[in-house]
């Protein structure tokens, strides 16, 4: 029997894809939750390689993770019920409640969003959490009025009807065209459709605010739906979002001899590119994304990042002509460094029997004495571990997640890490060695892990950028340098919501929570509401 609905639905829909409905949804709940309200994000059906992986060990979208730390709750796979994860223009793998449920080409997933299966993750999910909270913030995808899509629509409208949701519809004023975009989306959604929203959110505006009074008004006027305000672009602001790799501004970082140089290789189907945010905020470092070869040169480190289709991006960054780089780097006593799908690239051979990105096998570039046979069981799972071999790093744990479907057996080097964690799933360990992640080359330049996250706890990133500091004859900085990143990092959902709340006037959306009250939970607007923000 389904539990019965019983929280306070408010949704963020956009006039576009990357409108900034993300981190709209994450500084409303940011707000509800500081303002004593138990409340909970939700996206049915989310595109993303950049995800995660929650305390149960389902694999969610990476952008709901931090919606649900806004909320001040663990994530769970109820927020997000469907993921896609591309493989390609036109296959992606479909997780359904944290799980791989099927790899389907565009045209049959779109035939099957109806299916029952399908369906019924979605309404379940949401009956879950809507049982649990008092307020659901969801989140739309793409844009609000996908006329072409709208009779396999699952994200959007029939969510919002499911929920009996209000919306805030967002526009991006920094792409230009922002009258269009609002009038035209209100213009192609139905008329009930259309009278649920209660208000627009115009996004990422540059420059005096006050200059777009007029536009406000008229808006308003066109529209008949009050604007509740102009958010200004925010820059630097360091939250770890899903779809914010700024590729050409990454190749943009001049590299410097008095800074660590390092190099991510971008592959076409890059994977939790979040990894390297942190080091990308440290004082000391310049991180270029390197798109040829030439990108790379001057890297103190190169890392391969992980991606969803190992053999094809090994292929491609072959093709691009990055193996004779990376060999004349380590010659010359650079470092090189692999994160899952770039851990596997490093060793002799990668085999796909199973075709779990379409069978064959390829030779990797032989930098590492280790195998890996992909399988179509995917391992997902939260983690600790401790260094092991890695020199002045062994006394420094990391904590993070693995994603990933292949088995990778060392036939000589030495593994990177021990897990700390007593119940991992018995094949998230390597081949005859419990609880061993990765490998690591005789003189440490060169290593690999499964472990994303692996660069996030402050102590590991400082003695290993000390590590690189000594090989350039620079003195070590004190760890207190990393933890002010992290602080930074914790310290930015704050940071964004007060930003939010300062630039749109959100009475009108806040009175619903006074006035529609649904069960004995829900009480309305506690005392002070305002002051609390």
């Amino acid at each position: 029997m389904p539990h019965p609905v019983r929280a306070i639905a408010i949704a963020i829909l956009g006039t576009a894809s990357d409108v900034g409905k993300s981190l709209i949804t994450a500084a409303v709940c940011r707000l509800l939750r500081r303002a004593g309200f138990r409340v909970a994000p939700f996206k049915a059906q989310n595109m993303s390689l950049n995800s995660f992986v929650t305390p149960e060990g389902g694999e969610i979208g990476r952008a709901q993770a931090l919606q649900a730390e806004a909320c001040g709750i663990p994530p769970h796979v109820d927020m997000n019920p469907i993921l896609l994860k591309p493989e390609s223009n036109s296959r992606s793998q479909v997780i359904v409640q944290g799980r791989v449920w099927a790899t389907l080409d565009a045209q049959t997933y779109l035939a099957r969003t109806h299916d029952s299966d399908l369906s019924r993750a979605v309404r379940e999910s949401y009956e879950r959490l809507a049982a649990q909270y008092e307020v659901i913030i969801i989140e739309g995808a793409g844009s609000a009025a996908e006329v072409n899509l709208r009779d396999r629509d699952l994200v959007n409208w029939p969510v919002v009807e499911m929920a009996d949701a209000r919306v805030v519809l967002v526009a991006d004023i920094d792409r230009g065209g922002v009258f269009a975009q609002v009038i035209g989306t209100l213009d192609l959604i139905a008329p009930q459709e259309r009278a649920r929203v209660c208000g627009i959110v115009i996004n990422k505006f540059r420059g005096d605010v006050t200059l777009f009074a007029d536009g406000v008004r008229f808006l308003t006027d066109r529209t008949g739906i009050p604007v509740f305000g102009v958010v200004p672009f925010l820059r630097d602001l360091t939250l770890d979002q899903e779809d914010s790799l700024d590729v050409e501004r990454g190749r943009q970082v001049h590299f410097s001899a008095d800074h660590i140089n390092i190099a991510v290789l971008l592959v076409p189907h890059l994977s939790n590119f979040t990894d390297f945010n942190a080091l990308a905020e440290e004082e000391d470092v310049r991180l270029r994304y390197a798109v040829n070869p030439g990108d790379a040169e001057g890297a103190d480190v190169i890392l391969l990042p992980g991606t969803k289709t190992t053999l094809a991006d090994l292929g491609y960054l072959r093709d691009k002509g990055f193996e004779p780089l990376l060999h004349r780097h380590v010659e010359r006593g650079g470092e090189v460094v692999g994160i899952c799908g770039g851990y596997q690239m490093l060793g002799r051979q990668i085999a796909d029997p199973d075709g779990v990105e379409g069978g064959g096998m390829g030779e990797g570039f032989g930098l590492l004495q280790v195998t890996t046979v992909l399988k179509r069981e995917k391992i997902t799972e939260q983690v600790q571990a401790q260094a092991l071999h890695v020199s002045e790093l062994t006394a420094f744990s990391v904590r993070g997640y693995l994603i990933h479907v292949g088995r990778t057996q060392r036939h000589d080097h030495r593994p990177c890490f021990r897990f700390h964690a007593q119940e991992l799933h018995p094949v998230a360990t390597e081949q005859g060695e419990r609880g061993l992640d990765g490998a690591v080359s005789a003189d440490g330049l060169v290593w690999g892990t499964y472990i994303h996250g692996v660069f996030d706890q402050p102590a590991f990133r400082r003695a290993w950028l000390n590590r690189l500091r000594t090989r350039k004859g620079r003195p070590a900085l004190a760890q207190m340098v990393s933890a002010l990143v992290n602080d930074q990092r914790r310290d930015a959902l704050d940071h964004w919501a007060d930003h939010v709340a300062q630039h749109l006037e959100l009475g009108p959306l806040m009175a619903l929570l006074q006035y529609r009250e649904r069960s004995s939970h829900s009480q309305g607007l506690p005392p002070g509401f305002w002051s609390n923000f």
